[in-house]
């Protein structure tokens, strides 16, 4: 599917995408990057790169990463802070998923002054019904069987490896406990930016190019 790329005013952009799993944030995080001309950076492609350096660091977070555990905030934070001071980022940029957490969300405040906190919304039936579909990458990059379906049925089209289900998006009571986590991490984060007022909600349950649509108009 082609999307059609529309031209916004370039100003600095530091804009973060928050949403549950299968609200599609990191598909229309990439979109508006296109637009922006702005670096999509995601906590998990920070983890990847860290944990493949042979540092004490990095093999702290690929410990976290192995066992299935979350890397601590004060080490994410680290990692984020170090990220976004790369020249890349001069310009603005567009924060994946990340803060996740309050502790986070303080600790981004020292590092810059967010423009944009964009949520996308979804139902927990349809967060359920979407990544129960979904098809993942060991290098990072997500698909869906039905809504971004890849080029070629179980080949990446990034790196052309073979495509995974994860273990928990194919059991629903393993889906419904992530969600009941995020819920109770991400409801004090978004009224932390409502009252920044820094805060668009989207209706994530339209079409991927009706979704995109949406998040083009807060930036016009």
């Amino acid at each position: 599917m082609v999307y059609k790329i529309i031209v916004i005013e370039k100003k600095i952009h530091h804009i973060v995408f928050l949403g549950p799993q299968g609200s599609g944030k990191g598909t229309q995080a990439e979109l508006l990057a296109k637009d922006l001309k702005l670096p999509v950076i995601s906590t998990g492609a920070i983890y990847r790169e860290e944990s493949k350096k042979k540092t004490v660091l990095g093999e702290q977070v690929g410990t976290y990463m192995n066992q299935g555990k979350l890397v601590p905030d004060d080490i994410t934070n680290a990692l984020v802070s170090r990220r976004l001071e790369k020249k890349d980022c001069a310009k603005g940029f567009i924060l994946d998923g990340f803060p996740r957490t309050l502790s986070q969300a303080s600790a981004l405040d020292e590092m810059v002054v967010l423009t944009h906190v964009i949520l996308i919304n979804i139902s927990d039936k349809e967060a359920v019904y979407r990544i129960s579909g979904r098809l993942m990458c060991k290098c990072g990059a997500t698909y869906h069987q039905k809504f971004n379906p890849p080029k070629v049925i179980g080949v990446c089209d990034n790196c052309g490896e073979k495509l995974f289900v994860r273990k928990d998006d194919s059991e629903e009571s393993a889906l419904r406990k992530r969600l009941a986590i995020y819920h109770q991490e991400i409801d004090p984060i978004i009224e932390y930016y409502r009252q920044k007022n820094v805060l668009f909600q989207i209706n994530g349950e339209k079409s991927i190019s009706e979704v995109c649509a949406d998040v083009i108009k807060i930036f016009k």
